[in-house]
């Protein structure tokens, strides 16, 4: 009896197979649709813009103090030329150190921004996979799945655009 019933549950189990509901979306396609998502960019971008700026005052007062000391060296005391150079290497070094603190900054910033419009995208793609009843929703642009056979999936692209609120 019990050969049986494991035959039969080896014969029966790719059957059950055929009635799973396979789903797959393009989240490169959702995102810059999301309106989140372009004022993350705006945000970013302003951002960028400010430290920019601050590089480019920095910079431009290291060169006004560098100008003024190559043209005064000679003239210079030992002491003071001592002092300037000293400044003048401390002041390359808070240039590069803020450049550093600018881009790490600016990339928690963007993980910070991002994740919160991924995690929307997420929850709606879930909520799209619940309601449709698919056992699992592939993502087309992640790469993650070297391969998906769209003709045995259904693209739900659609269905996560309408529930985001996005045509």
């Amino acid at each position: 009896m019990k050969k049986f019933i494991a035959i039969a549950l080896v014969a029966l189990a790719p059957l059950s197979v055929f009635g799973q509901k396979f789903g797959n979306i393009n989240s490169g396609e959702i995102l810059p649709l999301m309106p989140e998502y372009s004022a993350t960019l705006t945000e970013l971008e302003t951002l960028q813009k400010q430290y920019q700026e601050e590089l480019e005052y920095m910079n431009t007062e290291l060169q006004k103090k560098s100008e003024d000391y190559e043209k005064n060296r000679e003239t210079l005391p030992d002491n003071i030329r001592q002092r300037r150079e000293q400044e003048l290497m401390d002041g390359s070094q808070k240039l590069n150190e803020y450049l550093q603190t600018c881009r790490a900054n600016l990339d928690a910033k963007e993980n910070e921004l991002m994740s919160a419009v991924i995690t929307k995208c997420q929850k709606a793609i879930q909520a799209v996979g619940e309601e449709g009843g698919y056992i699992c929703i592939f993502d087309m642009a992640g790469g993650a799945v070297p391969f998906v056979n769209t003709t045995l999936t259904t693209d739900v692209t659609a269905a996560v655009k309408e529930k985001l609120g996005i045509k």
